[in-house]
Parts: C-alpha cells; structure tokens; sequence
C-alpha cells in the first residue's frame, strides 16, 4: 500500500515569499502547502515542496517589479481586467515558465501518484499529468489566505482557466470591479510607516 502524499510544486517569489509582499498569494499558498504537507506526514503520509527558481513567471525580478509598478501606477488603479496586460505590455509575454521540465524532481523522487495538488496552475496541472503522474484531487487556495490586494490576481487567474474549486469565476465586466490598492495608498502607508519608526 503506498502512503497518501501531497505536493506543493511553487515558483520562487522574492517579493511574497521572502518580503512578504501582499499583492499575490505567493507566500500564503507557499504556507498552506507546507502546512498540508505537515498534515499528511502527521497522519501516515507524505508531503513533497519542490521550489522551482522561476522568480515572476520566469521573466526575472526587475520585470516582474516594473510590471507591478505599472499595474498600480495606471490610470484607474490596479485591476483583474487588466492583469495579464500589463505582463505583455512590459515583457511581451504573459508568462515564460517552461513547465514540461517540472515534473521532473517528482519523478526522480519516484512519485507517481499525488494525493492532493496544492495548486491552481493549469500549466503546471498539465505538466505533473503529461509526465505519467495521476493527480486525484487538486486543491485551490483558501479564500481566508487571500490578501485583499491579492484578489486582482486570483480573479484574473480564474478568469484565464486556472482551477477554482468552489470560487466564483467573474465574468469579463466584473473582473473590472476587482481592484487592488493604487500606488499612492502603498506609498502613503510607507511614509507612515516610516514616520512611526523615526519616532
């Protein structure tokens, strides 16, 4: 009998992971992997992280910082209509992972079945099956972890295919309603901040 495992496949964020940055769920869903990983080990199974090198979908950190930027920074603020726009407009590209590689540490690990896929990836869902590994229960991110500027990515993802369990998919005309916080509140926040620690 083999043991049930849970896998976390998760490509490196910097800003989320490390800074703890809220304007993706980088770093919350990182946490709830591991966490669910922990679980299964506790109650007789295992639990696999594989942390992929692939800061801002492969695109580098500078890109993906100036992509955030300009997300923030255009007219109307930061919105899920036009989340995946600002990525072409900056990179020429939505996304440059290359993910058929990315099974390859689970397979090396001699996985061939997955329990629970802690993950919302349609590309790295794709990729985990298209390397001969059953997946029998894919698992979104909860919506309690969600920060709330975070919520511009989630709704775009789901918009674009990425799976969304029980959420709520948004029509085209309602992405436009989900809106993260503009610049001018981020930098506000920041000369508080500053203020209070001077102090």
């Amino acid at each position: 009998t083999s043991r049930p495992l849970v896998v976390r496949v998760h490509d490196e964020c910097n800003g989320s992971d490390v800074f703890g940055s809220d304007i993706c769920t980088c770093r919350p869903y990182l946490l709830h992997g591991i966490e669910e990983c922990v679980r299964a080990a506790q109650a007789g199974g295992a639990g696999v992280i594989v942390y992929n090198r692939k800061e801002g979908r492969a695109l580098g950190e500078v890109t993906k910082f100036m992509v955030y930027n300009a997300r923030k920074r255009q007219a109307g603020g930061d919105s899920a209509q036009n989340y995946f726009k600002r990525t072409r407009q900056i990179a020429g590209v939505e996304d440059m992972r290359f993910q058929e590689l990315m099974p390859d540490p689970l397979l090396w690990l001699g996985v061939r079945k997955i329990d629970r896929f802690i993950s919302m990836s349609d590309m790295k869902y794709d990729a985990v099956v298209g390397a001969g590994i059953e997946i029998v229960t894919r698992v979104d991110i909860p919506e309690e972890l969600i920060p709330a500027d975070a919520k511009v990515e989630i709704d775009a993802k789901m918009y674009a295919g990425y799976y969304a369990g029980d959420k709520q998919v948004k029509s085209w005309e309602e992405l436009n309603q989900t809106v993260g916080r503009k610049a001018a509140d981020d930098e506000a926040a920041a000369a508080a901040a500053a203020a209070k620690a001077a102090a």
